[in-house]
């Protein structure tokens, strides 16, 4: 009796635990409404990582010409039609459609379709792309899962035009998802595939207008017409797909489904996400741009600024995705690299702001990673080693810097910024401390932080030691009437910034 009793109680008490850890469930999971959406918290392991890997690798990696554009400008022979304003087109050939029948034929006869059985990605490997962008330092990957050209990078439930059954034969997200677990890093995937709408002009001149290959080109209409419900499911069925079947860490947006039509499904995909991370275990992070109206209201995800940053704190992390390559994001044959200096200052200063930086890579078609681009990566990497205390799981201090240089803000906005100096300094903390970070190494050894001048928390009675990161150099420093000055008289072998580490004897 007595044992029989004590079954009863232990059934009873997991099935109560059971309802309870369901109730539980339940209570936390999100309505497709923003404000269920706005109880959602940007994980702290996203605010911890700072630096992540974007790579834009695809079937236009196969012509290499111009940019990740090649598909949707070599059917442009007669208007250069700009991507969402009909009144900023412009008649007249470009260059792209004129290389292309050059190269390949007119685009009735080779049209994009044609570049499919090139893209073979004989040499990728993806635990050596991931073992890389471990030593750039990276915490996170996003491949590009699939462009505005609609080839699927993935073993694809809803269309044909994908890695494993065409070209590669090869499940690309699925090999870079197992190499970044290997390696302890976060995964996520991007998606452009809202453009596919209005991507490729289609004409009768061109493979375009074929009926029998309006599954990659996109279904005909009016230019800039709205988009079709017809066309939205289907863009729903692709990214649920995407969810289901790979589970990301990151889901990245671009800048089509800002579009107003796709409001309706903005607070549902979130939902949808959010709700899938809790079914995993995960917690996982929505990435959008905002770019044409508040599609998602603060709070909701993370904001994300094209080629731009921020000229100031904001309170909710956010992210720059920048590439290495000044003029293009996909592997071309005239790809010009940023320097490895001027990237770790960008991402010093994001990082001051409270931001994160998703820095893109251009692999060959064949999927070797450029020299030029693993040497910017192994530099990074490097810095990162002997700094990077300054900047993983850090917060932004009471201000974000000081100096000379101003930056320019918003999306696109990065080429209209100057170069930092040594008076240039970011700031970010951690409990007790505060690094003070210059954007370039000063000759005569010589820091003046002014902003701690007469600071309250941190000054000659509470500061309890000052050193270099990554300097056999000993810091000598005092406070002046004009701020802190840090120096030392054994010279500095920093060769891009220099981060400077003060303890104090209470949290910032």
């Amino acid at each position: 009796m007595h044992k029989m009793y004590t079954m009863l109680l232990l059934i009873a008490i997991l099935v109560n635990g059971c309802q309870s850890s369901t109730q539980q469930e339940n209570d936390i999971r999100f309505e497709a409404n923003w404000e269920s959406l706005k109880e959602y918290k940007i994980p702290e392991w996203f605010a911890d990582a700072k630096f992540g890997i974007f790579i834009h690798w695809g079937v236009y990696s196969v012509p290499a010409y111009a940019s990740e554009w090649y598909p949707r400008n070599m059917y442009q022979d007669s208007v250069l039609w700009h991507q969402t304003d009909p009144e900023k087109s412009k008649p007249g050939t470009n260059s792209v459609y004129t290389h292309h029948v050059e190269t390949y034929g007119h685009p009735s006869e080779f049209g994009y379709k044609d570049f499919i059985p090139m893209f073979k990605a004989e040499k990728f490997d993806a635990d050596q792309w991931i073992h890389l962008f471990k030593k750039a330092g990276a915490k996170y990957v996003i491949p590009v899962a699939e462009h505005h050209d609609a080839f699927a990078m993935y073993k694809s439930n809803v269309t044909r035009w994908n890695s494993v059954e065409m070209g590669p034969k090869r499940d690309i997200v699925g090999e870079l998802q197992q190499a970044s677990k290997k390696e302890g890093m976060h995964f996520g995937v991007s998606s452009h595939f809202a453009f596919n709408w209005d991507y490729f002009n289609k004409e009768e001149r061109f493979d375009t207008w074929n009926p029998e290959y309006e599954d990659l080109y996109g279904p005909k209409h009016e230019r800039y017409a709205p988009v079709s419900k017809e066309f939205m499911d289907l863009w729903w069925r692709r990214t649920t797909d995407i969810i289901d079947s790979y589970q990301p860490e990151i889901l990245w947006f671009d800048f089509y489904i800002d579009r107003k039509e796709f409001a309706p499904y903005h607070p549902k995909l979130a939902a949808y996400y959010y709700n899938k991370g809790l079914e995993t275990g995960q917690e996982v992070v929505l990435q959008t741009k905002n770019m044409y109206f508040e599609s998602f209201p603060a709070g909701s995800n993370v904001l994300d600024i094209e080629r731009g940053k921020l000229s100031d704190i904001r309170s909710a992390v956010w992210q720059t995705d920048t590439s290495i390559g000044k003029n293009s994001w996909c592997h071309t044959e005239g790809w010009q690299s940023k320097s490895a200096n001027s990237l770790i200052d960008d991402l010093i200063d994001i990082v001051s702001k409270n931001g994160t930086m998703l820095l893109n890579v251009g692999p060959k078609a064949d999927g070797t990673i450029p020299q030029d681009q693993v040497n910017v990566l192994l530099e990074m990497g490097k810095w990162l080693d002997a700094n990077g205390e300054a900047i993983y799981g850090t917060r932004p201090w009471d201000k974000f810097g000081e100096g000379p240089t101003i930056v320019k803000q918003g999306h696109h906005s990065e080429g209209n910024n100057k170069a930092f100096t040594a008076e240039d300094i970011r700031f970010t903390k951690k409990d007790k401390i505060l690094y003070a970070i210059t954007l370039d190494v000063p000759e005569d050894g010589k820091v003046l932080i002014r902003s701690l001048a007469n600071h309250p928390k941190i000054n000659a009675n509470t500061v309890k030691s000052v050193e270099f990161l990554g300097e056999d150099a000993v810091a000598s420093w005092n406070f002046t009437g004009q701020g802190l000055l840090v120096e030392t008289e054994t010279g500095l072998k920093a060769e891009n910034a220099l981060a400077i580490k003060i303890e104090v004897d209470t949290n910032l």
